[in-house]
């Protein structure tokens, strides 16, 4: 059900939800965070609130979506509210301001009045984000902040941007697409030969934040030298060798969906590693509400790494 309140304002939305929960029962009960949604009104907005949807079923909760309208639009706020088969696992609160309100602090004030009373918040960013999200003001209502540098214009800048102002609770989908990645190299260190790694060699394509994070994550974590290279395919990551005495191992994505894992002593080995979905990411990253030192310490590991110019055979 979706229930749209033009020229509104957020008194008549809180009114609206309170008359909703009295005549539709208990569906907005049990919700752990405010998950705070902030984009441009727009073709990529349906998308954004599918995303927020599918993450509300595994973390139910409040989803405020921010859609910023046009700015030289005389001040209004289209407000709609949508609940059972059109929302997640709770309700969805869709703000259109505009003019005046379009702007980042008209927004945040939208926002407080509608936020779960003694519950976290987290904000994300599905597009373009603020160069410093724990200074914006919806950033500072956050403990949690998500962003995306591969969905910006300039993925490569915003990247640039996310390591030199990180604060605690920032975090990035670039990052989380890299879990599985991690989970495997991880598995592969943990059986015989426990071998030190003596060097290690990253490729993806030139523009891939998460390729940067690998290397940073693997320089942060082995203190060896890491060589970031460009790969012969553009899917994103491409490949991980991990240099050992007794032999390479070695994580192989050369389709961007199967990965290949060879490792001395061990059967050649293909494993189902496609790139995921938004939600799945935005999911993941509702697991916690903590800083993440993890992705702290990889940010600043991307220092260390080297440069190859060569591209890389996958």
């Amino acid at each position: 059900m979706i229930i749209d309140l033009p020229s509104s304002n957020t008194s008549a939305v809180n009114r609206k939800l309170v008359e909703l929960r009295e005549s539709g029962g208990v569906f907005a009960l049990g919700r752990v965070l405010t998950l705070v949604v902030v984009t441009d009104d727009g073709p990529d907005l349906e998308r954004a609130i599918d995303a927020g949807n599918a993450a509300s079923r595994e973390h139910p909760c409040r989803v405020i979506v921010l859609a910023r309208g046009q700015r030289r639009a005389s001040p209004r706020l289209d407000a709609q509210i949508r609940v059972g088969g059109d929302a997640g696992a709770s309700e969805v609160i869709v703000l259109r301001g505009y003019g005046a309100l379009a702007a980042e602090d008209a927004g945040a004030g939208m926002v407080m009045p509608l936020l779960l009373p003694d519950a976290p918040v987290v904000a994300w960013w599905p597009g373009e984000a603020p160069a410093k999200p724990s200074e914006d003001a919806v950033g500072r209502l956050a403990q949690r902040r998500i962003t995306d540098a591969l969905a910006s214009k300039s993925p490569n800048k915003a990247f640039e941007q996310r390591r030199r102002d990180y604060a605690d609770g920032d975090t990035d989908l670039t990052w989380t697409r890299l879990t599985h990645w991690r989970a495997q190299l991880a598995a592969a260190l943990d059986v015989p030969p426990f071998e030190e790694v003596t060097s290690v060699v990253v490729a993806g394509e030139t523009v891939s934040p998460s390729t940067e994070l690998a290397a940073g994550w693997l320089a942060a974590a082995l203190g060896v030298k890491v060589k970031r290279s460009p790969s012969d395919i553009e899917n994103g990551l491409s490949l991980v060798r991990l240099v050992r005495a007794s032999g390479n191992v070695e994580l192989a994505r050369p389709d961007g969906k199967t990965a290949r894992l060879t490792q001395p002593g061990q059967p050649e080995r293909l494993i189902a590693l496609a790139r995921r979905a938004v939600s799945d990411c935005l999911a993941e990253e509702l697991r916690r509400l903590d800083p993440d030192e993890v992705y702290r310490e990889a940010l600043a590991g991307v220092s260390l790494v080297t440069r190859g110019r060569t591209p890389v055979k996958v």
